[in-house]
């Protein structure tokens, strides 16, 4: 059986982390939390962070915050590095992060305001979602498009496939 449910557990931001053990010691957070919740099955945490030039992009905390993250971000390249932590009932957890790097076109003021209107970016590491982009904002993905959107499944899929649970199914681009 699959469930789904929030932590609650709060989360670090930069404080001398690296992108990767800051993604890292969030996805761990939220697994701690809910481990107890669902002893016996699989859990499966994960946080993702933006980040450049060493600056962190979290969740905005309005919409000014959102325009401003999306305005610094426009037509530069950024790193996407989501952590994630596989926790088997009665097991070792299993970690790892990964990294992918985006690069945003070059946007005005009215492009961000127009994408703003359209999306809820309030709860979206740099103000922004990939799965709903349709090259609006995003130029290039250098890496998993997947990791983007939040939950690198490709790499997932290998890890889950070692630990014994069955691997998911992966979506399939037209064309291919």
């Amino acid at each position: 059986m699959v469930h789904c449910a929030a932590s609650g557990a709060p989360e670090i931001e930069g404080d001398g982390h690296s992108p990767g053990e800051l993604a890292l010691e969030n996805a761990r957070r939220k697994a701690v939390a809910i481990a107890p919740m669902f002893p016996e099955e699989f859990v499966l945490a994960a946080d993702t962070v933006v980040v450049r030039e060493g600056r962190f992009y979290g969740k905005p905390t309005d919409m000014r915050d959102a325009f401003r993250m999306l305005k610094e971000l426009s037509g530069r390249r950024h790193e996407v590095v989501t952590g994630v932590v596989v926790q088997p009932p009665g097991e070792r957890a299993i970690s790892f992060s990964e990294t992918s790097s985006v690069r945003m076109r070059p946007l005005n003021d009215a492009d961000i305001l127009r994408y703003l209107e359209a999306i809820n970016p309030l709860d979206k590491a740099g103000s922004y979602a990939a799965q709903d982009d349709e090259g609006f904002l995003i130029e290039a993905i250098e890496g998993s498009f997947t990791n983007v959107v939040g939950l690198p499944m490709e790499t997932l899929a290998d890890i889950l496939a070692r630990a014994g649970f069955p691997a998911p199914r992966l979506p399939q681009k037209e064309g291919k």
